[in-house]
């Protein structure tokens, strides 16, 4: 046997090296018939011709257009391969002969033809697919009616079913798209003239498909699909590296939800203005250090103000940031929205000269602000059980930092005065600091707050004459506490802040690994039963909390796919209601919020498949808008599975 190293082919090498870039796509895209497609892509293929590149037509359909057919002159052209078909010859596009020609440019007609049957292909498209591979540039032409996405709008308009479609994904990843419009007097006008059709199809045409309410409506249609097109050309453009600022090419609305009452209606204002505007728009909450602990009727209301924004149509959205205005600005900019809506409290606190709205101007001065009045109605409660067991919880831990802060305190005063006396002062002053420091990175911001005070008064008792008092005998150590006071306060805040980033961030991670785990995991069960477990297991792991799948039977009775021990017996009928309606019920919803646990709807597109009862061991926990979202999305996996 031969040991020697496998060798590249040379000649594979240079076969390789010399293989063709793919070809570029340009699209005349039109409303229909008799707008000028053809005679666009002739006339741009001429003055190309004429600057010397080497062009070909495989297809161009004149229909008897002496206009369209002098256009053809000078231009070379390839000629249609015969085909035996039941009796008769069909002349169709000679893909090896456009292939073995090679030419710069290829005009192909008509991208939605489906060809003859023997073809190498069964549609025209893949065709021109082909010719992109092999390096080929082709022009080609099609109407909006032939796109499959907008194949039953169109026939919901005109009564007629278009058959020759070609995919979206084709037609959106041409390089270009040209849109040739006219108006519908002026098609019309055409088709009287016999320019489009011949006489006796031209009277019926225009009786028929070319009535001018369809004209209108399919001209809408090509023109709001080529915007949708510039629209993500747009999106894709402002991703590049300085281009931050939000370009006000569309009218694009972002609502910030808070935690002030009145939520509700700042969202339903912000869904009229879109609707009045024929907007897109999105709400966004940003959860900051000092909101990570709102009490929980105002958590509720929060998620509340999100689910009822997604309900009438906006993208929601919860972002993380100390400093709630950079989050907003920069989601802004991200998503192109240039239009604020902010909630105005009917009150403003006499402390604070800055507003939240002040603040966002001064950063971001391109963006429009609209500002809606709350006038901070009692909050309707939703659950009247608050979860007491979270509220002592957090409690013990403040409780137990500023005993831990106090007992820090006290060591780092005795080592001091056992061994560090010899010391100067802002030595000592380094060493108070430290146990600050230590203090905010494991209780946070409150508990720093109390060992900064403590410091300072110990500092002052054990350490400055006369010591024993609070009293001093140099006025200079006045500043020197000040400033200890100040830094001690501000080391506190800002490692606080990195706590809270830092369990934010790693929070995210785990997210993004449990949501990777579960579709990897869903992906490999075969039946329901197998996708139920893994659900329920991935709950159980991501939320603590215990859940069980619901399936319909043939009845369309839901009934359990496993049986796990210790839940609460939940509602039968509120679970059907939930089914039928496709809503979510119980905790945190308007339908039976008092119970311990949630109803959701496993929803794909328009269908549900069935229920996951999830009941969380600490419901407060739940109810976090991001956990929410996320507990949604697994629903939503769940959902994809069994509908696969």
């Amino acid at each position: 046997m031969n040991n020697e190293p496998l060798r590249p082919d040379p000649d594979r090498l240079l076969e390789q090296t010399a293989a063709p870039h793919r070809g570029k796509l340009k699209v005349f895209f039109g409303a229909c018939a008799g707008v000028g497609k053809t005679w666009a892509m002739l006339a741009e293929a001429q003055r190309l011709r004429a600057q010397g590149l080497d062009i070909v037509v495989g297809v161009v359909e004149t229909h008897g257009r002496k206009d369209t057919a002098a256009m053809l002159e000078g231009l070379a052209v390839l000629p249609l391969k015969r085909q035996a078909y039941r009796g008769r010859h069909i002349s169709e596009f000679d893909l090896d002969a456009a292939l073995a020609r090679r030419p710069a440019l290829i005009l192909m007609d008509e991208l939605a033809h489906s060809n003859a049957p023997g073809s190498r292909h069964p549609k025209r498209w893949q065709d021109i697919e082909e010719l992109l591979e092999a390096g080929i540039d082709v022009f080609t032409t099609v109407n909006v009616q032939h796109l499959e996405s907008l194949n039953d709008v169109v026939s919901g308009v005109t009564g007629i079913q278009v058959r020759e479609t070609v995919p979206d994904p084709f037609f959106d990843a041409a390089d270009d798209v040209v849109l040739v419009d006219l108006p519908p007097d002026d098609l019309r006008q055409r088709l009287k003239e016999g320019k489009v059709y011949i006489a006796g199809q031209a009277e019926r045409a225009i009786e028929h498909f070319f009535r001018k309410g369809n004209l209108i409506a399919l001209r809408e249609l090509a023109l709001r699909r080529t915007a949708d097109r510039v629209d993500e050309q747009m999106r894709a453009w402002r991703g590049h590296p300085g281009e931050e600022k939000v370009w006000h090419t569309r009218d694009a609305i972002l609502l910030c939800i808070g935690h002030n009452t009145g939520s509700e209606k700042l969202v339903r204002a912000a869904a009229r203005l879109a609707s009045r505007l024929g907007s897109v728009w999105h709400a966004v909450y940003v959860e900051t250090p000092a909101l990570h602990r709102l009490p929980e009727k105002k958590r509720r209301a929060i998620l509340s103000a999100l689910r009822l924004a997604q309900e009438l149509g906006a993208e929601t959205a919860t972002l993380s940031d100390p400093a709630e205005e950079k989050a907003v600005v920069r989601y802004a900019r991200e998503h192109n929205l240039g239009k604020i809506i902010l909630g105005r409290p009917a009150s403003r606190r006499w402390w604070r000269r800055e507003t939240f709205a002040d603040r966002l101007a001064r950063i971001a001065p391109d963006l429009d602000q609209v500002l809606v009045a709350l006038d901070e109605p009692p909050a309707r409660t939703i659950n009247n059980a608050p979860d007491n067991r979270s509220f002592k919880d957090k409690w013990r831990v403040q409780i137990q930092g500023c005993v831990v802060a106090a007992a820090l305190c006290a060591v780092i005063t005795l080592i001091a005065m056992q061994w560090l006396m010899a010391f100067d002062a802002a030595n000592l002053v380094m060493l108070y600091l430290l146990g600050v420091v230590v203090v905010a990175l494991f209780y946070g911001r409150w508990p720093s707050v109390v060992a900064t005070v403590i410091n300072v008064v110990s500092f002052d008792l054990f350490f400055i004459a006369p010591r024993g008092t609070l009293a001093v005998s140099d006025v200079q150590y006045l500043l020197t506490f000040a400033v200890m006071l100040t830094v001690g306060l501000v080391i506190g805040n800002l490692t606080a802040g990195v706590r809270y980033q830092a369990r934010v961030a790693r929070y995210r991670e785990q997210r993004t690994r449990h949501l990777y785990e579960m579709s990897k995991a869903l992906a490999v069960g075969r039946s329901p039963q197998d996708i139920a477990a893994t659900s329920e297991q991935f709950i159980a792991s991501t939320f603590h909390a215990r859940s069980q799948v619901l399936l319909p039977d043939d009845n369309g009775k839901l009934q359990p796919l496993t049986h796990p021990q210790g839940m609460t017996p939940w509602d039968d009928a509120i679970a059907q209601w939930s089914f039928d309606k496709g809503l979510p019920a119980g905790a945190g919803t308007d339908t039976l919020p008092g119970v311990p646990y949630q109803i959701l709807p496993l929803k794909s597109g328009e269908k549900t498949y069935g229920l996951v009862v999830v009941e969380p061991g600490n419901l407060r926990q739940l109810m976090i808008p991001e956990q929410q979202r996320l507990l949604e999305t697994f629903t939503l996996l769940v959902a994809n599975a069994l509908s696969g």
